[in-house]
């Protein structure tokens, strides 16, 4: 059969159905950060809720119960439902443009891997109606998790956990099929922009250390609903397993978080120090040896476990040896804004700002490696403030620092840049109340995971400062809600053209927001920062003058709105299909099912047949259709 060209219209179609149809990589982002956005509210609400708890000694805000469950939803939401989809928003979006393609090499698996993470994150959160939240922590160790089994909060866990390892799996397969099949001509690796390798990299990552807890989630729900015995000690079996199996997942999920976001970092910084990245062969492989060194670094989370003095030393090495790569970054981001002629946009502040933040988090980091100090430190609020300062202080800043840079491309309009600023500064300063005096409660002893304190222990006042700084970053979020509501939904951003930022690479080549289709004509690359170099030649002194106008120039005001033409004729674009849809929600369904057996068999038999029917409707339609 002849695949026929559909003309599909761009992501300025409208319609509830459009959206859940969607095969569009730029829309699938879109649907990403939208979803990402509205857990990060939920989870902050979460974390002011025992920030409120801990703002004085003996208070009664939550009870115990309530403590437990909010503290392990705003540690898995943060992490799965914010951190994870937000990397996986821009790596949608910007990767296959970023490599000169047209979509991602799977569209339809893309789009499963998106409703198959907003389906677990609602059967997840679905546990606060249908019995109890999870209550065992984000990292569910047995035999805490294995307990009251009659109780099914931690079995929403369990399977959430689980199918959402499902959709990070099918997206990771995705993007390492997209990066090495879908290049531009003469894109070659080491011509690929950093956070396109910092999204290869995460892929990988993901597809090597999902399995080890895939197995240990398996097991934890057979030891819940059918006696088995793999982490009950008293029968033979071994607490530590469990420990084992999550943190080799765990602690590349660390860099799972962070990578994507020092990728975003390495395209802000030259575009606003007008200096190419320093180092930029450095940069890539020292990330790539970030996940590679990161899978044998899990056990400094075990150091009071008595794993013994031998593997405590060798794992405290490594912990050590891993600091050198991501130190070599840190020095090309310096090398990078040395001596440029650097502009203090927003994007380029919060750029600034996770280099500082993550600096003192990976210090304190380096810190867990020396065995007699991690002891003290282990389970006190010390690392609390250690992988905020990793998570919040990196992840998120640059994450935020992405938004206010590609936000343009997105909407084809700037963010306020006043509003912009106040967001940032309130942000940092905010961040750095709540989570720097956690480095002093932890070092005077006050324990993770205890909902109250009494008098008189010197933690009252640095525990009251925190929770102002944790409002203080509530006040923060809502100034950047609101400069996106007024930018987009009220129309009153400043209109840009194709290179606001007079920006490096091929995504300012293109109108904003992008046509449906990202390329009228596939481009051929001929060096790193391809763009840059077709705008700008060295004159005589070796300085950097502009060359005659070049499509998409900064002051050249393009083709806005060019995304809501059809595509042209000769390109074939994949079609809308509700399938994947389809079959995510089966599988939540099923999931939902196994939440309650014996009862939920019935569940479990709809789930399979919804599952079923997604998966070979998708199997048997067409690529495209005829328009």
């Amino acid at each position: 059969m002849t695949a026929q060209v559909q003309t599909i219209r761009s992501p300025g179609d409208r319609g509830v159905w459009a959206w859940i149809t969607t095969v569009d990589h730029k829309r699938i982002g879109l649907l990403y950060a939208v979803s990402a956005a509205a857990f990060f509210f939920i989870g902050g609400l979460e974390a002011l809720l025992v920030r409120t708890q801990l703002l004085g000694p003996n208070l009664e805000v939550l009870s115990a119960e309530a403590y437990n469950q909010l503290f392990t939803m705003h540690g898995l939401t943060m992490v799965f439902l914010v951190v994870m989809p937000i990397a996986a928003a821009f790596t949608n979006y910007f990767l296959p443009i970023l490599i000169g393609a047209r979509d991602v090499a799977f569209p339809r698996l893309n789009a499963f891997s998106y409703w198959l993470f907003i389906f677990s994150g609602l059967l997840i959160y679905s546990s606060f109606f249908l019995g109890g939240a999870p209550d065992g922590a984000w990292v569910g160790y047995a035999p805490l998790s294995t307990q009251l089994t009659e109780v099914v909060r931690m079995d929403f866990w369990t399977i959430g956990l689980s199918t959402l390892g499902i959709s990070s799996i099918a997206a990771s397969a995705n993007f390492i099929a997209t990066a090495f099949t879908m290049r531009a001509p003469g894109m070659t690796m080491l011509r690929m922009p950093v956070f396109a390798w910092m999204s290869l990299v995460v892929a990988f990552l993901l597809i090597f250390s999902l399995p080890s807890v895939a197995i240990g989630l398996f097991q934890l729900f057979l030891d819940r609903n059918f006696g088995a015995l793999f982490y009950a000690a008293d029968a033979g079996g071994d607490p530590l397993l469990w420990q084992h199996l999550f943190w080799i997942f765990g602690h590349p999920e660390v860099y799972v978080l962070v990578l994507p976001a020092m990728g975003i970092v390495s395209e802000v910084l030259p575009t606003f120090a007008r200096k190419p990245l320093f180092g930029y062969p450095f940069v890539v492989f020292s990330g790539a040896a970030i996940g590679f060194i990161g899978f044998g670094v899990w056990s400094h989370h075990m150091f009071t476990s008595g794993m013994g003095p031998i593997a405590e030393a060798g794992f405290g090495v490594a912990t050590m040896i891993i600091a050198v790569p991501t130190g070599v970054k840190i020095f090309n981001w310096i090398g990078t804004i040395w001596g440029g002629k650097i502009k203090f946009n927003t994007p380029m502040l919060f750029s600034l700002a996770f280099v500082a933040m993550f600096v003192i988090g990976g210090l304190s980091g380096v810190t867990h490696a020396v065995v007699p100090s991690d002891t003290q430190q282990h389970d006190t609020y010390y690392v609390v403030a250690h992988f905020h300062y990793v998570l919040f202080g990196g992840a998120v800043f640059g994450y935020v620092s992405g938004v206010y840079y590609w936000f343009p491309k997105w909407t084809g309009r700037k963010l306020n840049e006043t509003l912009g600023k106040i967001h940032f500064w309130l942000a940092l300063i905010g961040f750095n109340l709540t989570f720097g005096p956690m480095h002093v409660l932890g070092l005077n002893g006050m324990p993770r995971r205890t909902y109250r304190y009494p008098e008189g222990l010197g933690w009252a006042n640095w525990n009251a400062v925190a929770t102002i700084g944790a409002y203080t970053i509530l006040v923060a979020f809502l100034v950047f809600a609101w400069n996106i509501v007024r930018t987009h939904y009220l129309n009153k951003g400043e209109r840009v053209g194709n290179d606001p930022w007079d920006g490096r690479t091929l995504e300012w080549t293109i109108p904003s927001p992008p046509p449906v289709h990202n390329f009228d004509e596939t481009p051929i690359v001929h060096s790193l920062d391809d763009f840059w170099h077709q705008k700008y030649a060295e004159n005589e002194e070796g300085r950097a003058v502009r060359m005659p106008a070049v499509t998409g120039a900064a002051d050249d005001q393009g083709d806005i709105g060019r995304a809501d033409h059809g595509t042209p004729e000769g390109i074939h674009m994949p079609s809308p299909s509700y399938y994947p849809a389809l079959a995510s929600l089966g599988i939540a369904i099923t999931g939902g099912g196994l939440v309650y057996l014996p009862w939920g068999f019935a569940a479990i038999g709809v789930g399979v047949v919804v599952m079923l029917w997604g998966l070979f409707g998708w199997s048997l339609e067409p690529v495209t259709k005829e328009h």
